[in-house]
């Protein structure tokens, strides 16, 4: 059984292919630029040839890529957009034409001449992640599953903020079901208000396998927890320290009994560090990250959770973790290598949410993630068959 995983984030996407018939070690992994850094540099090439572009696809993330359609709007360059696309810079669409971007329709945009630079937006590329693989022998037919990360503000309506309109949307899914993996979707029950998640599902209509699509936070999150030092501690605080934003759960024997989100670019490490003792205590307030431009925070559990453990403190994980490290921190920090990797700890993550929603391979994949693997054997001696 295969399931290929990826994470996609600002800077890297992480891509593990899974194989129950050997040990979850030695699954071929990628580390790619991000779909967001690529159409970066495609906007910078048009800008430098002064060509005139047009973004066409569906919503993604944001970040590099929108940043670069401004740079080429000031240049003065034309911008023209199909609304799909126009949502990843903003999902009102009258601030997207009153940026300067030209809003056509589907029809419109196929009338624009050859010099207009045609720039696809999305998030998942199967085609091109399957012939990555192909060049090196590896076959992504007959997968059993794809998993796809992104991370998703949702759809806010217009006199709601973004941000409390993501964290109600955390509140509402560690409500339904306490658990990491109530942040994953079979494609056709991703809530219509989480319109990146859609996109995914949308990008991937050429996927013969079922379809799971996580946000990107908890994933790393659970992912994390398959490191066995994390696995052995019955109460923890793992935090993840993203690109664009740093997420802390606090996780007890009953599940999630703590979250913070905020903008990891808002904070510095005495302030993370304060905030996850508060989250450790209970006392953290939703309005202390709201008022701080953060998303906000949730307190499920009254009781402390004590850091004044033997071994560490928190768990970090995440591409800024970097953060904690170098004697500053007042916190002792356990850096979380799950099987060995902590760049595609996300891809765990989503293995193990696979698990959960696709419960005929709940048996392989507890196998696997346990280390059990297909009893030590090593890819050469796997058949494609």
């Amino acid at each position: 059984m295969k399931i290929l995983t990826v994470d996609i984030g600002t800077g890297t996407q992480d891509i593990f292919l899974y194989d129950s018939q050997i040990d979850i070690e030695n699954g071929f992994k990628l580390i790619l630029p991000s779909p967001t850094m690529m159409i970066r540099k495609q906007i910078q090439d048009a800008t430098r040839s002064q060509a005139p572009i047009l973004l066409e696809g569906l919503l993604m993330g944001g970040g590099p890529n929108i940043w670069a359609v401004k740079d080429h709007l000031k240049t003065g360059y034309p911008v023209y957009a199909t609304a799909d696309a126009a949502r990843t810079v903003d999902d009102n669409l009258e601030a997207v034409a009153e940026m300067g971007i030209k809003l056509l329709s589907e029809d419109e945009a196929k009338t624009l001449p050859e010099s207009v630079q045609r720039i696809e937006f999305k998030d998942f590329d199967f085609p091109a992640i399957a012939e990555t693989f192909a060049r090196f022998g590896v076959s992504l037919d007959n997968l059993a599953a794809v998993a796809v990360a992104v991370f998703d503000h949702g759809n806010a309506p217009a006199d709601i903020s973004d941000r409390q309109f993501r964290f109600d949307y955390l509140d509402e899914r560690t409500r339904e079901k306490n658990a990491l993996s109530s942040f994953a979707f079979l494609a056709d029950d991703i809530p219509p208000i989480m319109t990146r998640l859609q996109a995914v599902a949308n990008a991937a209509k050429d996927v013969d396998a079922p379809l799971i699509a996580m946000d990107t936070a908890p994933a790393a999150v659970l992912g994390a927890t398959f490191d066995p030092i994390v696995a052995s501690r019955k109460e923890k605080i793992i935090a993840n320290i993203g690109n664009f934003h740093t997420l802390a759960f606090r996780l007890g024997e009953k599940g999630i009994e703590g979250v913070f989100e905020h903008h990891t670019g808002e904070i510095t490490l005495p302030k993370l560090e304060g905030y996850i003792r508060k989250l450790a205590d209970s006392t953290l307030k939703h309005e202390t990250i709201f008022n701080d431009k953060g998303h906000g925070a949730l307190i499920y559990e009254n009781n402390a959770m004590p850091l004044n453990s033997s071994d560490f403190d928190i768990v970090v994980t995440g591409p800024r973790r970097s953060m904690f490290s170098g004697g500053a921190s007042t916190l002792r920090p356990y850096f979380s290598v799950p099987f060995g990797d902590m760049m595609i700890a996300g891809c765990f993550g989503m293995l193990s949410a696979t698990s959960d929603l696709l419960p005929e391979f709940a048996e392989e994949i507890s196998e696997s993630l346990k280390g059990a693997g297909g009893a030590g054997t090593p890819p050469w001696e796997i058949s494609d068959k």
